[in-house]
């Protein structure tokens, strides 16, 4: 036995529902899990009692639902932790579903006191420090009445307040059952959420701590559940001072128009019609950053990595060798198979624990096939920007620069940034555009924003040989480029586009 010593956290026994709890669960309050079938509880709750090696705390497991036998096959088959876990079965058997004529769950002569018996006298047996109760609803089914329901629970909640125990419940919701009685009983309640596409996890209350609020991901596989927290404004570490280092593309002319390069810790947009080289030129900073001993990450959602390197080595980018090298990771991200918040999370990671400089995700329009309306509070586009919106700004905050890929469905005609409205968080951002000379396609460069410093005003001519990427000199021989059909001026036209290298 012992009393309760204030606020003290344990471990939920999932390390992300942790960091959505600011810590874990508050030791000896009671706790709901509450949601639809199919949504994780028992695998939550099985977590919640093994997934502690570092102690020798003992759990009890109680199932109203389903039976013990088979919860142990599922769970030994996840090898999930059971060395300290008890159980204790309370589900109709085959006998007494004969006995009382398949009516156990109907009957509203049967009441729920000898079930709570049953409870108290486990936990006096064993004296566990954590206790799970799987599928409490169903004791609504065999109390006479939802006071009944109620009384029997806050029985054993004041039987508990004596014992150092932690309670977990989980509940099953329908439109026909809901429980608010429990709500209001427990000190948090923890929703799950499965729309049939994408699976969320939100905590409704929690009493005596902060948490972080709206929906965060999961994801439920053999192994068990991973729990992927949002990144919120407040996650947002102190920002690291920073002289405004440069990062060199390689490429003169390129840095020319940058003033000497884009600074550490920005966001950059790199933004312009299909095969105009957006990823080309993206993948010449992090091949240069890992050629100086630097790590750094493509994400893309469209071509694959084989496809990057060949690529890149076509125009004599050694971008293979960084890769080799370990300087350099290549990622093909589905975005149907992982949420906007486990990319975010995967990101951040990589940045936290490889000490990455630059990241490019590659493109926009992949990454916001990763978001399925129905789980978020916000619109689809809506809820793209906000996530790009901090993670960018987590990363800088660690210095990392960030490089997002943006296509423009026209290929000439009126100048367009984004689709997305994505300019606002771009610090830099770059265009390449087509233009039509005498009717040949040619390529330009520009920069139309800089926040730290200055840049060139000027457009250059942009092109992609097996030598690299090659930068021309200033066109201004050409005006009305950003329309994609430039007048020539100047008296001499057959020298215009001569001997600008």
């Amino acid at each position: 036995m012992g009393e309760k010593h204030g606020a003290q956290k344990i471990s939920s026994g999932t390390a992300g529902l942790d960091d959505i709890l600011r810590g874990g669960i508050i030791k000896q309050n009671s706790y709901l899990i509450t949601g639809g079938p199919g949504t994780g509880k028992t695998t939550l709750g099985l977590q919640f009692l093994g997934n502690h090696p570092e102690d020798e705390s003992k759990s009890l497991f109680v199932s109203f639902s389903e039976s013990i036998d088979k919860i142990k096959r599922d769970a030994i088959s996840r090898n999930f932790n059971l060395q300290n876990v008890e159980f204790l079965d309370l589900t109709p058997s085959e006998t007494d579903m004969e006995e009382m004529d398949y009516n156990v769950f109907a009957s509203s002569e049967v009441e729920a006191s000898p079930i709570i018996e049953s409870i108290i006298s486990k936990i006096k047996e064993i004296e566990p420090d954590r206790l799970y109760l799987d599928g409490v609803s169903q004791l609504k089914y065999i109390s006479t009445d939802n006071y009944q329901f109620r009384k029997q629970l806050l029985i054993l909640l004041d039987f508990l307040s004596g014992y150092d125990v932690t309670l977990v419940l989980s509940s099953e919701t329908s439109a026909a059952m809901t429980d608010d009685d429990l709500q209001f009983i427990c000190d948090g309640v923890i929703e799950l959420i499965f729309t049939g596409e994408e699976r969320g996890i939100r905590v409704k209350k929690f009493r005596g701590s902060g948490f972080k609020s709206g929906v965060h991901s999961i994801s439920l596989k053999s192994d068990g559940m991973t729990v992927y927290p949002r990144i919120t404004p407040e996650d947002l570490s102190k920002e690291k001072r920073r002289n405004h280092e440069t990062i060199s593309s390689g490429v003169p002319e390129i840095d020319k128009l940058l003033h000497d390069g884009l600074e550490k810790g920005t966001t950059t947009v790199i933004s312009g019609p299909t095969g105009v080289g957006k990823s080309t030129l993206a993948a010449q900073f992090t091949d240069e950053a890992a050629l100086r001993g630097e790590h750094t990450a493509i994400y893309t959602f469209e071509e694959t990595k084989d496809s990057i390197i060949t690529r890149c080595r076509g125009i004599g980018m050694p971008i293979d060798k960084m890769f080799d090298q370990g300087n350099l990771s290549i990622e093909k991200i589905n975005p149907l198979e992982y949420t906007p918040i486990q990319f975010a999370n995967r990101v951040r990671e990589k940045a936290e624990n490889e000490g990455t400089s630059i990241i490019v995700l590659d493109s926009i329009s992949g990454y916001q096939l990763s978001f399925i309306r129905d789980i978020y509070e916000m619109n689809r586009e809506d809820e793209m920007l906000r996530n790009i919106h901090i993670l960018a700004e987590h990363l800088k905050s660690m210095g990392v620069s960030l490089i997002l890929i943006n296509e423009v469905h026209d290929i000439t005609g009126t100048f367009k940034v984004s689709e997305h409205g994505i300019s606002y968080i771009a610090d830099n951002i770059i265009f390449l555009r087509y233009i039509e000379v005498r009717g040949s396609i040619l390529k330009a460069i520009g920069v139309l924003k800089k926040r730290l410093s200055n840049f060139e005003k000027t457009l250059r001519e942009f092109d992609i040989t097996s030598e690299g990427i090659k930068v021309g000199r200033p066109l201004t021989e050409l005006r009305g480029v950003l329309s994609g059909v430039p007048e020539i001026l100047g008296p001499s036209e057959d020298d215009t586009m001569n001997n600008r290298r």
